[in-house]
């Protein structure tokens, strides 16, 4: 229906890519679950962007996903920093930590005994560090 009308068909295009094609028009901001919106919000600052370069800090944003939801965010923040955009999270998940560019992992343990960097380098170099907790679940 909206092939011929550019902007739109970006928006929609990019809704798909992203997992959420299935969303109807109009439906509720209401209705969607947590991932769902989070990655809404990301899809709409990624076609805002234009030109410019942004930092975004993200506080464990797989808390809550289903599996599959976690795969699209994944996709989602890949094509944000392909954009040329910088992302900075706090995450536990091991699928992101897995695909992350960088990491560094604080410890050695959480509260007034953590805080400390552990170790720091690829998802590669954090699994063959003996220092890391995390490099084990890698």
């Amino acid at each position: 229906m909206f092939k011929e009308e550019k902007k739109i068909k970006v928006v929609f295009e990019l809704l798909v890519e992203i997992g959420l094609g299935y969303l109807k028009l109009g439906q509720s901001l209401t209705t969607l679950s947590g991932g769902e919106g989070q990655r809404l919000k990301l899809a709409k600052e990624l076609l805002k962007q234009g030109n410019k370069h942004s930092l975004y800090l993200l506080d464990e944003p797989t808390t809550g996903l289903h599996p599959n939801d976690v795969i699209q965010l994944l996709n989602l923040l890949n094509r944000i920093v392909d954009a040329g955009n910088t992302v900075i999270m706090v995450e536990h998940n091991s699928q992101m930590i897995r695909a992350s560019d960088w990491i560094v992992d604080l410890g050695p343990e959480g509260g007034e005994a953590g805080g400390q960097v552990i170790a720091e380098g690829t998802p590669a170099e954090i699994k063959e560090n003996s220092n890391s907790y995390t490099g084990k679940y890698l």
